[in-house]
This record gives C-alpha cells, structure tokens and sequence, in this order.
C-alpha cells in the first residue's frame, strides 16, 4: 500500500468527504456500545482520530476520549471542527500513544489500521495503556471479509485493489492472540445510506479514501467515468448498503 501523507493531501477534504449523518452515527455508536462494558464512564482513546469523525460521538456516549493522530493538518481540522469537552487531541500513533500505562477502558482503531506500519509494536503499545480486560474495537476491513461497496466495480481492478490493502482476518487475529490478547466478537454493521448515489459520487470525487492511492491516472479516469455515467441513469436513489466487519478484542495479561 502507497503510504498516505495526510499532512500534504487529504486534510482539506476528509471532513466533507467521510462525512456521517447522525443515523450513520448512531449505528456505530450503537454497535460500540455493544461491544463495551457496560459501566460508564468510561476512558478511551480513538487511535487515528483524523478530523475526529467519531471522537465526540464517543465522548458523548461514553466518556472523555484522547483522540491520538499523527498527522498535524488532521489535527488541527478536528480541533477546529470536532471540539467537544470531553475530547483532547494529542500527537501520536499506535505505535506510540502517549497515555500512561493502565489508563483506558476501551481503544478504537476505526479505519486506521491499514496504516500502522509497525504492526506489531502497535499491539504491544495497545496492551500497555489498556486496562487489564480492556476493549480493542477494530474497524478495519480485512482482505478475505471485503464489504465490497457498490461503487468499486466501476474502477479497473477496484476489489482487488482495494482488498490488497487489507490483512486477511485469521492473519490480524493471530498478531493480537500470539501476544496475549482474546477475541471477543466479530460482525458486520450495516451503516444506513448515506444519501443518493449522486451524493456519494460528489464525496467520492474528492479522493478521501486510501484506495484512491492505490490507482494510476488512467484507472482513476476510466473508474471515475464509469461511476459518473452510471449514477446519471439514476442519480436520486438511495446508494446501497453494505456490511462493515468489526472485530473486538480483550486485553488479558497472562499471569495468575
């Protein structure tokens, strides 16, 4: 995968171009909720915060978050645009969170995973600053539990690609186990519509996903052609929906 410099690309657009309405929203926070224990509140950390997609969402529903991300420009929109009381963005990465040691409840690494380049010491540094019995919600895509949107089939190549980036399922769950960890679901959640086809080409032409770094200038072109010329047969119905896998884990030292 191209590494993405969200430093020098993307920061301007990724608010406009991932945005959720709130029924988007409140399936996933629903679906995290879920997944967590149920005393609040509680301590978490959105690892890969971004402009804070979620961040105050979190907070609302269950605590005071630290949204961790590397990237400054992406900070500083989420500072600028995703404020809440309860949320504090700090520089950082998986790799290295700067929380102390037994500090949080509960971590979301939504739709960064792909990124972690030391994945390993990501689940090394995960486990330090959880609690013992604390939650991993991780929403990744993985390359053999592919949602495949709608959208895709219009790019040259575009499941392929866009599966390349990911790890297969049993790979991801085998990193976090070898080190301690446990499994505790996994699913899928069907995220409502978010608008009319022509409304997601709109998001789409902005180039806020990862995917779109994958492609050449030519397979760009043709896909984007492709897309535009089959929402305009119908460009006012609902987009499709498609399941998005979620995967949760428990941190559980060994020992006595």
């Amino acid at each position: 995968m191209r590494a993405v410099d969200y430093d020098t690309e993307q920061h301007q657009d990724y608010a406009r171009g991932r945005a959720l309405g709130e029924r988007q929203l409140r399936v996933w926070i629903d679906a995290f909720d879920a997944a967590l224990p149920g005393r609040r509140p509680l301590a978490g950390l959105d690892v890969g915060s971004g402009t804070g997609r979620f961040t105050p969402a979190l907070a609302e529903a269950f605590g005071p978050v630290v949204g961790v991300e590397p990237s400054v420009r992406m900070r500083e929109v989420a500072q600028a645009q995703s404020r809440h009381p309860g949320v504090r963005y700090v520089p950082g990465a998986a790799e290295e969170i700067p929380v102390p040691s037994d500090s949080t409840d509960y971590a979301l690494l939504g739709w960064s995973w792909h990124h972690v380049r030391d994945k390993p010491g990501a689940v090394r540094e995960l486990a330090r600053v959880l609690r013992p019995g604390g939650r991993l919600l991780l929403r990744t895509n993985f390359s053999d539990h592919h949602p495949r949107p709608w959208w895709l089939e219009h790019f040259p190549g575009g499941y392929e690609a866009d599966a390349s980036i990911f790890q297969p399922l049993h790979e991801v769950i085998a990193l976090f186990t070898s080190a301690g960890w446990r499994v505790v679901g996994f699913g899928t959640v069907t995220e409502p519509s978010t608008g009319t086809r022509a409304a997601v080409l709109e998001r789409l032409r902005l180039r806020t996903l990862s995917f779109f770094s994958q492609l050449g200038p030519d397979a760009l072109e043709t896909g984007f052609r492709r897309l535009e010329e089959a929402v305009a047969a119908d460009p006012d119905s609902p987009a499709p929906v498609f399941d998005e896998p979620l995967l949760t884990l428990q941190w559980k030292p060994s020992g006595p």
